[in-house]
């Protein structure tokens, strides 16, 4: 009631500690007291003491009198946060609020964004014994922070572990563009080949608009352009040049460019699955005058199976081969004539006489003038050697 003078001080503990709270009321009539904590729930009545839990504080009432008041301590009732635009663009700077709202002592916050801890800057202000606390965040946001929650968080000898809000940002940002070549998979262009790339472009809002040019030049006629997708079939060298990715949003436009050089088609030709060789032996029969020369001269001659163009080329190689041996061979036939006439100019001849009934001759010159026949009647044998 009126006249009465009321006696308390803070008490600042650690947590988990015990806290002695004292109330000393002078001047007191016969009125129904009470000790009330921050909740509003009764504590205390009349001349009934017990032990109290303030969350994790442990509460330990010592009256000075029998006359007890209400004695009292509050955290925050209203934690808020407020962004200045829900929805930012890439590379600009917004203002984020927050404030603890009726708390004894005042509040202290702390920003967050994400894991990292960032500053801000805070105001209290009192109000019947009452403290409000508002902290400003300067934030510049960048497309890593889209979805990124931006947290505050309280502290206060009232509250227990974490006392926080957050909101989520929402960054707009410009496309990024990457080109991606998909066909041939090997990634080497020659001439005849197909060609293809993707344009991949990724964007908040998502790009609607993703077109293909040739840088410096006009697209080619045979080129199929099919949304993010271009294709070139049967490239040729007119086809060398810069081809540009361009996609664009509400943010602003980005563009990625992939060069395209056509090489040389491949100039070896693969080596046969399958090769078949026949060996020809030829045996020559030369016959010289008075007799019969068996002369074998083995050659080969190989024969190679296959389909398609490789068959005619190698045809052609056969071919020539052939030719070729047939002059070494008419070459050693002629030779062969040559060294044959020789030899039968040169044979050699000998005579051998038998004198028949001139066993009784004086001499040899008596026997060859009485033998029969004479010279007239001698034979000739002859050998002929090679």
């Amino acid at each position: 009631g009126d006249g009465q003078n009321l006696f308390t001080k803070d008490v600042t503990v650690i947590e988990g500690e015990v806290a002695t709270i004292s109330c000393q009321v002078n001047k007191s009539d016969d009125s129904v007291i009470q000790l009330l904590n921050p909740n509003r729930q009764t504590i205390y009545f009349r001349d009934f003491r017990r032990k109290v839990f303030f969350q994790s504080l442990s509460i330990n009432l010592n009256i000075l009198e029998s006359n007890i008041s209400r004695c009292s301590f509050f955290p925050p009732r209203n934690l808020m946060i407020d962004i200045q635009k829900d929805t930012a663009v890439e590379g600009e700077e917004i203002e984020v609020n927050c404030t603890a709202m009726a708390s004894k002592p005042a509040t202290t916050i702390r920003w967050f964004k994400g894991n990292k801890e960032l500053k801000g800057k805070s105001e209290v202000e009192e109000w019947s014994d009452m403290y409000t606390v508002t902290s400003q965040l300067m934030l510049k946001v960048h497309k890593e922070d889209d979805g990124v929650p931006v947290i505050c968080q309280v502290e206060h000898p009232a509250v227990t572990g974490n006392l926080q809000t957050q909101r989520y940002l929402e960054v707009q940002y410009k496309p990024q563009v990457h080109i991606q070549m998909t066909y041939p998979v090997q990634g080497l262009t020659r001439e005849g080949d197909a060609f293809e790339l993707t344009c991949e472009a990724i964007g908040k809002p998502q790009p609607v608009m993703v077109t293909w040019v040739r840088v410096d030049d006009e697209m080619p006629q045979h080129a199929v352009l099919s949304g993010p997708n271009l294709f070139i079939n049967n490239l040729n060298k007119t086809d060398n040049g810069t081809y540009r990715c361009e996609a664009s949003n509400i943010v602003g436009k980005a563009h990625s460019d992939y060069m395209l050089y056509v090489y040389d088609p491949p100039t070896t030709i693969p080596p046969p699955t399958t090769t078949t060789t026949t060996t020809t032996t030829t045996t020559i029969i030369l016959t010289i005058i008075t007799g019969t020369l068996y002369i074998p001269i083995p050659f080969l001659i190989p024969t190679d199976s296959r389909a398609g163009e490789e068959g005619a080329i190698r045809a052609v190689d056969h071919a020539v081969i052939g030719g070729v041996v047939a002059v070494v061979v008419f070459a050693m036939l002629c030779l062969l004539i040559i060294l044959g006439r020789y030899f039968a100019r040169h044979k050699g001849t000998y005579f051998t006489h038998e004198a028949k009934g001139a066993d009784d001759a004086a001499d040899a010159d008596t026997a060859i003038i009485n033998a029969e026949g004479g010279q007239n009647n001698s034979e000739e044998k002859k050998e002929y050697f090679i």
